[in-house]
C-alpha cells in the first residue's frame, strides 16, 4: 500500500509541475522533491521518464473520464444540456487555476506529438475517445430533435473538441476564460441548431 501511495505521489507531483512547465522542462529533481521521494526510488516505480509521462497521462485520462461521466454522459440532462455542462465545468476549472494550467492532454499533444510516437499515439487515442463520447451525445440530440440530422455527428464532435482545445489555449494566452465563453456561445447559437439552413 505504501509503495502504491509513493508511486501516486510521484504522479501527482509530476502532473502539478508538468502542466505548468511542460514535460521536457520538468526536472526529475523538482518532482522528487515535491513528492518527497529519494532519487534512487524513482526508478523502482518507473523505468524512465517516458514511462513516468505515460503514467501521468493515464492518471489524467482516468480523472477526466469521471468528468465526462458527470457531464457529457449524464443522462439526467438533455443531450445539449450535457454538452453545456461539460463546457461550464471546463471554464470553472480554468478560472480556478487563473487560466494557467489548461488541459494537460492538450498541452502534451502540442509539446510531444512531433517528438515521440509513443506519446503521440496515446494522446491521439485519448482525443479519439473523447470525440466518440461527444459524438454519442450529439447523436442523442439528433434523436430528440434538438440538433439537425443533416450534420454528421462524428465530424461535428471532432470540430467541437478541436475548437474547445483551441479556446483553452487562447484562454491560457489571454489569462481569461472569455475565449472559452465566446466559443460556447458561437457553438450553441450558430452550429448546434435544429436546422442547418437557419
Amino acid at each position: 500500500m505504501k509503495q502504491t501511495t509513493k508511486r501516486n505521489e510521484l504522479i501527482q507531483a509530476g502532473r502539478e509541475i508538468i502542466v505548468r512547465q511542460g514535460f521536457n522542462a520538468a526536472g526529475l529533481n523538482s518532482i522528487l522533491t515535491t513528492a518527497d521521494v529519494p532519487k534512487g526510488s524513482f526508478y523502482y516505480y518507473f523505468k524512465n521518464k517516458e514511462e513516468f509521462g505515460l503514467a501521468i497521462i493515464e492518471d489524467f485520462a482516468t480523472e477526466y473520464q469521471a468528468k465526462l461521466q458527470a457531464t457529457v454522459n449524464n443522462h439526467q440532462l438533455s443531450p445539449l444540456q450535457r454538452l453545456n455542462s461539460y463546457f461550464a465545468a471546463g471554464q470553472t476549472e480554468m478560472e480556478a487555476c487563473e487560466c494557467v494550467n489548461g488541459c494537460l492532454i492538450g498541452n502534451l499533444a502540442q509539446e510531444l506529438a512531433a517528438q515521440s510516437d509513443v506519446f503521440r499515439d496515446r494522446l491521439n487515442q485519448i482525443f479519439s475517445e473523447w470525440e466518440a463520447q461527444i459524438a454519442r451525445c450529439l447523436e442523442a440530440a439528433q434523436a430528440t430533435g434538438d440538433l439537425s440530422v443533416d450534420i454528421d455527428a462524428t465530424q461535428l464532435a471532432e470540430f467541437v473538441l478541436a475548437g474547445w482545445q483551441g479556446a483553452i489555449l487562447r484562454a491560457k494566452v489571454t489569462r481569461s476564460t472569455e475565449p472559452m465563453q465566446a466559443f460556447v456561445e458561437t457553438l450553441f447559437q450558430h452550429v448546434l441548431s435544429k436546422s442547418t439552413s437557419g
